[in-house]
């Protein structure tokens, strides 16, 4: 759990890091657009290629955006078996088969295709949360989210919810560490027995993790309130977000990407050239 990296700010002087938490909110949510638009492993390649490039540029050793598939590791691995396991094709002949139990050469295409789907959507955010600190991303979600407040929306509120939310994935993960650590001291067993067996074993887990996460909840609002925090009524900032070249190349490197991957997508080589040509 130590190894998460989901959540945390890997502090460095980069052009990732210079770029406008807005821009990076809406980049992240297009991507993720584009990634569920994938259909061919071309498709996949680009977008790996295109992820490399940001991690060289954002200086984030590439191994530590790596571990924040490790947290989704076995859903990937599960996801991935169940599709091979289940996927039926009709007129298909199977590549190996055993009693009811099928296998065929789409079902472990598709299967490939959701386990990379799901690895570029959790590394994405992922990058994300290591090039922008906490403060970023409350000041973009509550810009983006401005239009809101004229629906009487806190809207400033929700942005610090998120962002607190957000921040207290590392150290929850550490907490537990630690709460493992001490049990497993006191001859605690997390690693033998059946599924229920390990279930009841986390319990010793879980209650004093509750206990923590609501005592540090209760720390928290006390040092907000000793700052006489009122919410968005009154506040300004030291920081004004202001827009600058490198936002608006980056947004239309991400309008590109999404052309690309559309263009994989529907085949629109064939019609462009034929429009062309009209």
């Amino acid at each position: 759990m130590k190894d998460v990296s989901f959540g945390q700010y890997y502090p460095v002087e980069s052009p990732i890091h210079r770029i406008d938490p807005r821009i990076k909110l809406l980049a992240v949510i297009l991507y993720i657009v584009s990634v569920f638009f994938i259909r061919k492993f071309v498709g996949f390649a680009v977008v790996a290629v295109f992820l490399l490039v940001l991690v060289f540029l954002s200086r984030v050793p590439l191994l530590k955006v790596l571990k924040s598939v490790r947290a989704v590791l076995f859903l990937v691995l599960f996801t991935a078996i169940m599709s091979v396991l289940f996927y039926s094709a009709k007129n298909a002949e199977p590549l190996w088969a055993w009693r009811f139990i099928k296998i065929y050469k789409e079902g472990l295409l598709n299967a490939a295709r959701m386990a990379l789907r799901l690895i570029f959507l959790v590394m994405g955010p992922g990058l994300l949360t290591l090039t922008t600190t906490p403060v970023e991303l409350t000041d973009g979600l509550e810009s983006l989210l401005k239009p809101l407040a004229l629906m009487r929306l806190p809207v400033h509120e929700l942005a610090i919810i998120m962002s607190i939310a957000l921040r207290l994935i590392p150290t929850l993960m550490e907490e537990t560490e630690k709460i493992m650590n001490a049990q497993k001291a006191r001859c605690a067993d997390f690693d033998t027995g059946n599924i229920f067996k390990r279930a009841k074993s986390l319990l010793p887990i879980l209650i004093p993790l509750f206990v923590s996460s609501f005592r540090r909840a209760d720390e928290l609002a006390d040092a907000m309130d000793s700052r006489c925090y009122r919410g968005a009524k009154g506040r300004t900032r030291m920081k004004v977000l202001r827009l600058h070249v490198r936002d608006f190349v980056a947004a239309f490197i991400l309008l590109a990407l999404l052309f690309v991957i559309l263009v994989l997508r529907y085949n629109w080589f064939g019609w462009a050239f034929i429009g062309v040509l009209w």
